[in-house]
């Protein structure tokens, strides 16, 4: 009897070591980066909508893009101050709390409108640009040297465009293509079909992302010359970076971005490099551990938490960032059942598992937090096609509903206080 009690307690601490092991070393591979995810081809769909950009307008989107919650309530502010343009409407945001690349865009409403409404796009090309810099920017000139070829960019009155030869060490390019405003004071904001711009498109699996010119600030717009101009914004006051192809990465001027923000830290760039700044993430999940590892772990509540639940913006403004970035399938797919069964049964759950946002996608997980904080509960916001998943903020009956009936609170609040008195990001009617 008492050897076959030794036997069992044997057996069980073998077990317990062997627990024991198999735990360290789970802990051990989550806590190494993962390698760069986002494919050549994946990177040239993101960049496709912004790549025939002016090339300060497009790095400073490229840097806003990785705080998806701040472009939310700079787009609120866009709406609510529509008479505002250019140089005026950066001026009058110089004392929210935004980053400064997002400041920037309130005088491009055409450019700031759209990543608002496809938040999926905007927090993929952020996670993109975070991990992958330099394979962005040089997908970026991929295209461009497709789009000259096809004779669809070359210079004329809205925009200077100049090739020259790459520096050497220069990543996968033999060209520099450079998009300049044709006059520094004016600048033209092109819209543009990809699939006509860059020729025929060679990666079926990844068609580019491309939302139509909006009327309002493309009047008259005919993209079978291949773009639309719209008209000219004077706005050389919010140009505050630029694209250093040859490095890879986005240069900053420091004095242009402190007149732009007047809170703006100038020891947070260093070399003239941009440096992402995580306590203006508010609690947005990083994509990859890579990420988390970089940039959330010395900033308390950037991402230790694997939600949207932010230090600013209130509940419904997170969720309505989580539930409208969480088609990733662009063609409303097979996938889009299964997430909106997911924000379900977390619902019912009461928050599932919370660590989700830790994950790649971390979409279902998040859309849990919107479930819980918003009345209409999953919302049918992951069926039907990819435009379904981005009727939020400025986007039909409801919720123009509530932007009317928040704009008041919102106003008075400056959008930044905890809770967020004003409009809910996500809507408040039924997704169709």
């Amino acid at each position: 009897m008492t050897r076959w009690i030794d036997r069992l307690f044997q057996t069980i601490c073998i077990w317990f070591l062997v627990a024991l092991m198999t735990q360290a070393s789970g802990v051990h591979a989550q806590g190494q980066p993962q390698q760069a995810t986002f494919k050549p081809e994946e990177i040239e769909a993101l960049v496709a909508p912004i790549a025939l950009y002016p090339d300060s307008v497009m790095s400073q989107v490229l840097m806003a893009s990785t705080y998806p919650l701040e472009i939310v309530h700079a787009a609120r502010w866009v709406k609510a101050n529509p008479k505002i343009k250019g140089d005026a409407a950066v001026k009058a945001v110089q004392d929210q709390p935004w980053d400064v690349s997002v400041k920037s865009l309130v005088a491009f409403p055409q450019v700031l409108e759209p990543m608002n409404d496809k938040l999926d796009w905007t927090q993929k090309l952020g996670d993109a640009f975070l991990a992958q810099e330099k394979d962005v920017l040089a997908a970026v000139q991929r295209l461009r040297a497709r789009a000259q070829e096809s004779g669809n960019l070359k210079s004329n009155e809205q925009q200077k465009v100049t090739v020259e030869a790459a520096p050497a060490g220069a990543q996968a390019t033999q060209t520099i293509v450079r998009i300049e405003p044709a006059n520094p004071e004016v600048i033209y904001v092109p819209a543009y079909n990809p699939t006509v711009v860059y020729g025929a498109w060679s990666y079926p699996a990844y068609p580019p992302y491309y939302w139509p010119p909006s009327p309002a600030y493309y009047p008259g717009a005919a993209l079978a010359t291949g773009f639309a101009w719209g008209i000219g914004l004077a706005a050389a006051g919010a140009i505050f970076s630029n694209c250093n192809w040859g490095g890879g990465d986005v240069n900053i001027n420091v004095n242009k971005a402190a007149n732009i923000d007047r809170n703006f830290d100038r020891s947070k760039v260093e070399g003239g490099k941009w440096q992402h700044d995580a306590s203006h993430r508010q609690g947005v999940a990083y994509r990859d551990n890579a990420s988390r590892e970089k940039f959330a772990k010395n900033v308390p509540g950037a991402d230790s938490r694997g939600d949207f639940r932010g230090r600013t913006g209130g509940a419904s403004d997170r969720a309505a960032v989580a539930d409208r970035a969480g088609a990733g399938n662009r063609a409303g797919g097979a996938n889009s059942a299964g997430v909106a069964d997911r924000a379900g049964a977390a619902n019912n759950a009461g928050m599932g598992n919370r660590g989700g946002g830790a994950n790649a996608g971390g979409i279902g997980d998040r859309a849990a937090v919107s479930d819980r904080a918003s009345p209409g509960g999953a919302r049918d916001s992951f069926s039907g096609s990819r435009d379904n998943a981005f009727q939020g903020v400025g986007r039909g009956g409801a919720s123009q509903q509530d932007f009317n009936r928040g704009r008041s609170s919102a106003q008075a609040s400056g959008f930044s206080r905890p809770g967020g008195g004003g409009m809910r990001a996500g809507g408040g009617g039924r997704r169709r």
